[in-house]
């Protein structure tokens, strides 16, 4: 059991510290480190974990945890980040583009919380499309910048002047 436990620990260890983007590549990481794993109980492991796939800005995927901050770091150490940003419901901020709403929200949660605004059935929020860590939101033409915000603070349950919009 304690060897799981150290292998568990070294598999979220390196997710959160390198760039893995497959179970092959894991593997022989694992294998180099004493800790060689079938793709068997590595898929099972990474099932337990929760971990999830998604895209890089070089073309390729990479592992995430679902509890991981990267997207919360990264923004907070470029200052672009509000004080107040919603780290508990996930959303960190909300631009515009025309009558397109593009949500920034923490690593993982983007799908949840677009699920939260369709299902509301919001006459004012024609539907979404979420990523990993964005939803881009198509809001009907008379609806302003400041409307939308409002309905999305109903929605997701944070206060405007939380979050940084324009």
């Amino acid at each position: 059991m304690k060897k799981r436990k150290n292998r568990i620990d070294l598999i979220i260890e390196l997710i959160r510290n390198e760039c893995i983007g497959s179970q092959e590549e894991l593997a022989q990481i694992l294998s180099k480190k004493g800790h060689p794993v079938t793709q068997a109980t590595l898929s099972r492991d990474l099932k337990m974990l929760r971990t999830t796939k998604v895209p890089t800005d070089r073309g390729t995927y990479m592992y995430v945890l679902p509890d991981s901050d990267s997207l919360k770091d990264k923004i907070l150490s470029s200052g672009h980040a509000p004080i107040n940003a919603n780290y508990q419901s996930g959303l960190i901020s909300i631009r515009f583009s025309g009558n397109i709403a593009v949500l920034k929200t923490r690593n993982g949660y983007a799908s949840g919380l677009a699920y939260d605004i369709d299902m509301r059935h919001c006459p004012e929020i024609l539907g979404t499309i979420p990523g990993s860590d964005t939803i881009l939101a198509v809001i009907r033409e008379d609806v302003s910048r400041e409307q939308a915000v409002k309905i999305f603070a109903q929605i997701l349950g944070f206060e405007p002047r939380d979050v940084v919009f324009d």
